[in-house]
């Protein structure tokens, strides 16, 4: 799957290639009921769409837009060429549906699968799926791109965590697909059978579905020995596959043959030069039965600007600061949880879960940080307990300005995550 014509193409042939794209992309977006008046609203001509420069000619897209236009106004061919759909969770509002071709499964498939190759897997590993499935991308996402790539797969999806644990044994998993939160709860619950996981034939993870720091990713490498890969994707562009980082584990190749890539000031929306951090937006230039333009991620990443010792020339991401709509703002500081976990995660007294709680407090913002303790380190010794406590709230307020309130928990007293985990309680709300 390594396809070096494509990987390591020429810069000025890439950007034919997307032009091409682009073209095809918005002549089939101008038949849908969507596009089509948004073109005609902001008095957009496709037919004059002659450079790459001519994308910034067309507005932005944003969630909601899919929302009003559920259940099928984006969708640019026929209802009888469309083989898929999947949908987010719509927990605010209707869902967003999006619709693929036999055509943008297949190139799905094959996109996936060059993200898997990219980081050594091949098709002698064998692969076990924990992410969800059903409408949900992340787990179909993987499992055709490692059965295109030749692995076996182990669709175990979420949850179930011993029998998880008996098919990695059983059948020697060696590739694994998780959440962050799920790797290190797992990792308790080896441990608890008597097994130590870097006694397992895991070699790999690839890690997603939700926001997590540098620190987790180096703390899931150490409990199970393992190299543990950043991915990114999200449902709007296809799903997983959008951006993977390869062996160099040196931010993620974003696929541009496939998708147009922008960094804009989220307040200004005036598009930022390379190596500027900011707003991700992506354009999907190559699912023909659902093309979007311009979408506003609220994800917010860098291009970095030097090329890859890999040799792929396809732009590097960093891995994903936070999103605009995740930031908090406590005592008028601006806030993101990632921050918050980059702290706790490099303390060796702190265990792998954690809870931070807004509330409201005499009209005062407070915010209250539960942090499990490592097994290994609780001994109850309440003078060592107040020095750990210390010691947190020191670091953290030095990185986030803001005096948090610790509390120390047993270790697997507060809810383990086996998906998504919630991490930010935000009682102010309610």
């Amino acid at each position: 799957m390594w396809n070096k014509d494509i990987e390591a193409i020429d810069r000025k042939d890439l950007e034919a290639l997307q032009l091409k794209r682009l073209k095809r992309a918005l002549e089939l977006a101008s038949g849908t009921s969507f596009y089509g008046k948004v073109f005609r609203d902001n008095k957009v001509d496709v037919s004059k769409i002659t450079t790459l420069e001519h994308l910034k000619d067309l507005p932005f897209t944003v969630k909601n837009d899919l929302r009003l236009s559920y259940p099928d106004g984006m969708m640019a061919v026929p209802k009888s060429e469309v083989v898929r759909m999947h949908a987010s969770s719509g927990t605010t509002g209707k869902s967003t549906v999006i619709f693929y071709s036999q055509k943008d499964i297949s190139e799905w498939a094959d996109l996936v699968a060059r993200s898997m190759v990219a980081t050594g897997t091949s098709k002698n590993d064998i692969f076990q799926n924990m992410m969800g499935y059903g409408l949900f991308t992340g787990g179909l996402g993987l499992h055709y791109g490692a059965e295109r790539l030749g692995c076996m797969v182990i669709p175990s999806s979420t949850g179930n965590t011993l029998r998880q644990i008996q098919l990695m044994e059983d059948f020697f998993t060696t590739v694994i697909h998780i959440t962050p939160s799920y790797a290190l709860h797992l990792a308790e619950e080896i441990h608890k059978q008597g097994i130590d996981p870097r006694d397992l034939p895991v070699k790999k993870a690839y890690l997603g579905a939700e926001p997590y720091s540098e620190a987790t990713r180096d703390k899931i490498e150490e409990q199970w020995g393992i190299d543990a890969y950043n991915s990114y994707g999200m449902s709007e562009m296809n799903g997983p596959g959008v951006a993977f980082e390869c062996t160099e584990k040196a931010g993620m190749h974003l696929w541009e043959d496939f998708y147009i890539i922008e960094v804009i000031n989220p307040e200004t929306q005036e598009v930022l030069p390379d190596g500027e951090a900011g707003e991700l937006v992506l354009t999907h230039i190559n699912r023909e039965a659902m093309p979007i333009f311009r979408y506003r991620t609220r994800d917010l990443t860098r291009i970095i600007p030097e090329p890859c010792a890999c040799g792929r020339i396809h732009k590097r991401i960093e891995r994903i600061k936070g999103r605009t709509d995740d930031m908090f703002i406590i005592g008028g500081v601006n806030v993101f949880p990632s921050q918050i976990e980059s702290v706790l995660m490099k303390v060796p007294e702190v265990g792998n879960n954690y809870q931070i709680v807004l509330d409201r407090e005499e009209n005062l913002d407070k915010i209250i940080i539960k942090v499990e303790l490592y097994s290994k380190m609780f001994q109850g010794d309440l003078k060592e307990l107040e020095k750990l406590r210390k010691k947190i709230v020191e670091e953290l307020r030095a990185l986030i300005v803001v005096n948090p309130r610790i509390e120390l928990h047993e270790p697997g007293s507060l809810p383990a995550s086996l998906g998504k985990a919630v991490r930010v309680i935000d009682n102010r709300k309610l």
